[in-house]
């Protein structure tokens, strides 16, 4: 092991110690011991249950974008309100906190980020956070739900159209999940988040502009529940998919992840890909800190107002030795 090396395995210890478990046992590490099963994949089973409903989907959400010139000012600071909104239930609650628990948060504040969550209708936290896990340990394998290596559409929303691969389901089984499993709030949405789903993904964002300034609930359906609930999830689809195909690889050339800037800004800070993946304890999920990163700026708000503690950050030496050490080359400061 070179000086560097050295350095950097003491400065990621002492990062990610704050959660209470060695390095070894942390689940989203990845797991370099993993070796995919020789000879033909399994064949791939089409849910077309999945197919139709998110066909539907998008099919509402472009009438949607032609209702837009029809809608109040009102309604459309509403919709953007409620994008931001669901769009942190990702980021900052069953991303960051629930599953790299990067910081810790109040009772107020996991509350609110639950319901921020059911509002981002991307399955349950539990659910989520395991998969996302998963995701880290086994990135670009057959274990990773949404495997970029096989491709930009199955990385984006086609892995959710397709049974998954045995070895994803296998390895979701082995993981430790008693943090999960503990925490009230998240076992909480689980028992009843079809029931949150329905009030906070489309009753909510639809009655609110019809009972507040008179919005049509034709409008109000479309564009703050349906159209809005489908920009999240391709904001958060795209962290799966462009931002683990093109950017640059600043700090891990050896890995898929890459800094993307679109979708930095589409994901409200999730961009920073390749910095996340090889630091994915970090609260920040960038060195940047709130920089083009609206989910770090919250959490850092939460923290001032008493309402999170103890974030998790890498330090400059620790990023450092890193970018020298794998990086492509392309790193400029700030």
């Amino acid at each position: 092991m070179t000086e560097t090396e050295s350095l950097e395995k003491q400065q990621q210890h002492k990062s990610s110690n704050g959660h209470g478990l060695p390095e070894a046992e942390r689940e989203d590490v990845f797991d370099h011991s993993y070796k995919e099963k020789e000879g033909p994949k399994p064949p791939s089973s089409i849910v077309w249950r999945n197919v139709v409903l998110m066909s539907l989907l998008h099919i509402g959400a472009a009438y949607g974008v032609l209702l837009i010139p029809s809608a109040s000012p009102l309604t459309l600071l509403w919709s953007l309100l409620c994008f931001v909104t669901s769009a942190l239930g990702v980021t900052a609650g069953a991303h960051r906190l629930w599953s790299h628990r990067s910081y810790k948060a109040s009772l107020p504040l996991k509350i609110f980020l639950g319901l921020a969550n059911s509002m981002s209708f991307q399955n349950d936290i539990f659910e989520w956070a395991r998969d996302h896990r998963v995701h880290h340990k086994y990135s670009e394998t057959d274990a990773d739900p949404h495997n970029a290596v096989r491709g930009f559409f199955f990385a984006h929303i086609g892995w959710l159209m397709l049974r998954k691969h045995p070895d994803v389901i296998e390895k979701g089984k082995k993981l430790e999940l008693t943090d999960l499993k503990s925490d009230k709030v998240v076992m909480f949405q689980k028992k009843y988040y079809k029931r949150s789903v329905l009030l906070m993904c489309f009753f909510v964002p639809m009655v609110v502009p019809w009972y507040m300034w008179g919005e049509s609930l034709w409008v109000a359906y479309f564009i703050p529940a349906l159209l809005r609930y489908t920009l999240v999830l391709n904001a958060t689809w795209l962290v799966n998919s462009a931002a683990h195909m093109w950017g640059n690889r600043p700090y891990d050339k050896t890995i898929n992840p890459r800094e993307n800037a679109f979708v930095i800004f589409s994901a409200i800070g999730e961009g920073f890909h390749n910095y996340h993946h090889t630091f994915p304890f970090d609260y920040a999920t960038s060195e940047f800190g709130c920089k083009l990163n609206l989910t770090t700026c919250f959490i850092d708000a939460m923290c001032f107002l008493g309402l999170a503690k103890d974030v998790k950050r890498g330090s400059r030496e620790l990023v450092q030795a890193r970018l020298q050490r794998t990086g492509d080359g392309s790193h400029r400061s700030g």
